[in-house]
């Protein structure tokens, strides 16, 4: 049976059900899923936000293939007021390593600066603040994942990540969840959000 799961993988959380280090996984949730069901695709441990499981194999190749240019929306909290010129940069594609090779990403379907997000859970532990210097949001949607790719590019244009949340991929969204819940959601609708075929 084909089963569809959406969560909202905690801070600190690998993305992953095997044991590395002292690092909580995803076994460490507050639900059994069956043995057969895996993530599709990552995010690393301080990232948290939407990860998708299934036991569906055909979705990884139709979702993650770099040829599908699958819309991926982050809101990222990065160190210091973010500028106009520095959302062009990233909406042009930065310069970024990957593999210890140079890589210019694609470019940002959109990244622009925007206040407090309305909705976002207290992360545990906080971003550590500092009164000398300000944090500021930004909205970034892109159409590639390299590793840790958001926080190089940020990095590029000046702007080191303090936090980052996945909250949309494709059509899909992670409204009003809370770190660590889970929704399991039926075949069409998954296919559907996704833009899957």
């Amino acid at each position: 049976m084909l089963r569809y799961f959406m969560i909202y993988k905690p801070y600190g959380m690998l993305s992953q059900f095997s044991r590395e280090g002292d690092k909580k996984v995803l076994a460490d949730l507050d639900f059994v899923f069956p043995k057969d069901v895996y993530p599709i695709g990552r995010l690393d441990a301080d990232s948290e936000g939407m990860l998708l499981l299934t036991n569906d194999k055909s979705v990884n190749e139709k979702l993650l293939h770099p040829s599908k240019k699958h819309e991926r929306k982050y809101i990222v909290q990065v160190e210091g007021e973010i500028s106009d010129e520095a959302c062009t940069l990233l909406r042009a594609g930065v310069e970024i390593s990957v593999d210890g090779k140079k890589y210019k990403t694609l470019p940002a379907n959109q990244a622009n600066r925007i206040d407090l997000p309305l909705y976002l859970p207290e992360r545990n532990p906080p971003v550590r603040f500092r009164k000398s210097i300000p944090t500021s949001w930004l909205q970034l949607q892109l159409i590639e994942g390299k590793n840790r790719q958001v926080r190089k590019m940020t990095a590029a244009v000046g702007y080191p990540t303090l936090r980052l949340v996945r909250i949309v991929m494709e059509t899909l969204e992670l409204d009003f969840f809370e770190p660590g819940e889970i929704k399991e959601l039926d075949r069409s609708f998954f296919y559907s959000k996704l833009k899957l075929s």
